[in-house]
């Protein structure tokens, strides 16, 4: 037999947590929660790993800060010196602003470009959205054969179960 998406639809988010744990004790596959808010514990619950967007943000924003320290120090010292006041070329205080402005704009720009590009969210993208899920409804997906999905959803306490095309 097949294994189909099947989404059990609960009132409370005490439910949605209990039956994503009991599904994964249970042995069965949870692709997805839809909560019309963030529900703590969910991401335990449902066995996701830390996430890596932390360390492309870090990164990004080191990457931009050395870059853009690179770049004045090539333009103040090596490619246009000028003698302002008698301030030193390399005058690395000066830079500071400009640095951890270009710091955080290219960690916001990279760490926004690289959750798109992970979510696969891009411009035209068709989504069907579920129905009453950012209103007052929680929903467990799960992919399992179609009875014993729909029978754990039930004694879960599953308001609506309902298959997926």
């Amino acid at each position: 037999m097949s294994k189909v998406r099947t989404i059990g639809w609960f009132e409370q988010e005490a439910h949605i947590l209990d039956a994503t744990k009991a599904a994964r004790k249970a042995g069965l596959k949870v692709l997805d929660v839809y909560t019309p808010y963030a529900v703590h514990g969910l991401d335990e619950a449902m066995g996701l790993k830390p996430s890596k967007l932390t360390w492309v943000c870090f990164l990004a924003g080191l990457g931009g800060g050395a870059g853009m320290l690179a770049l004045m120090l090539y333009t103040s010292v090596v490619s246009w010196p000028l003698n302002v006041g008698g301030k030193p070329f390399a005058s690395v205080p000066a830079f500071i602003p400009v640095t951890f402005e270009a710091t955080v704009l290219s960690a916001a720009l990279v760490t926004v470009l690289a959750f798109l590009i992970r979510s696969k969210l891009y411009p035209g993208k068709r989504v069907v959205p579920l129905e009453r899920v950012t209103d007052d409804r929680f929903a467990l997906e799960l992919l399992a054969e179609r009875e014993s999905a729909r029978s754990f959803l039930e004694a879960q306490g599953a308001v609506v179960v309902q298959e997926v095309p």
